[in-house]
């Protein structure tokens, strides 16, 4: 048995992938995401899943109210080499706001987890801390809970060199606030399928 060679891969920037989807390279059921240079296929949409999904963008549309885009499972334009789908993100204005571009820099990621707990708590997480999103909140299906990470800071050892300084976790029986809509809690039960 012979010995495989070692292969070389190429990392894709933004605008490339971007491309790519314009001329129709992908087909229109394949569920990717470009994150950090890589395309990664993103988690299938089992009930649970898709059901927090839209609990999610219910409660966010009730908490942040007029002047702001609730949007399920959009692209974001996080830097050169990253354009992730978190499952449900915050950002100011309407969607009109962004026929022309996808958003830079929502006030608000919410990532829905079962099968991808440990790479969005790893992968996910440092992402969003290096392009400075200051509110990044996993679902956690597994344990029914929704992990808070804020205040992102440089960290060598994570994935993009960014982690969060601030982690804390909600149960169902707590309620939470985003940075950018303080004064509007949300019960975490209504978060969880």
């Amino acid at each position: 048995m012979s010995a495989i060679p070692d292969v070389q891969t190429r990392r894709w920037k933004r605008v490339e992938y971007e491309r790519m989807i314009e001329c129709g390279i992908f087909q229109p059921d394949e569920r990717l995401e470009l994150i950090g240079g890589v395309l990664v296929v993103r988690e299938p949409q089992s009930s649970p899943h898709m059901a927090a999904i839209r609990l999610a963008q219910e409660a966010l549309r009730v908490a942040f109210g007029p002047g702001w885009d609730v949007r399920p499972q959009g692209p974001v334009a996080l830097d050169d080499d990253s354009e992730p789908e978190p499952d449900v993100s915050v950002v100011p204005g309407s969607p009109r706001d962004y026929v022309e571009a996808h958003p830079a820099r929502p006030a608000l990621v919410v990532e829905i987890s079962l099968a991808s707990l440990a790479f969005d708590r790893a992968e996910k997480s440092s992402l969003y801390a290096r392009a400075g999103i200051a509110d990044y909140w996993i679902v956690n299906l597994v344990d029914r809970v929704v992990e808070v990470r804020r205040t992102p800071i440089r960290a060598e050892t994570a994935a993009y060199g960014w982690t969060y300084a601030s982690l804390d976790v909600a149960g169902p029986d707590d309620s939470l606030a985003a940075l950018a809509a303080p004064g509007a809690l949300i019960p975490v039960r209504d978060l969880l399928p």
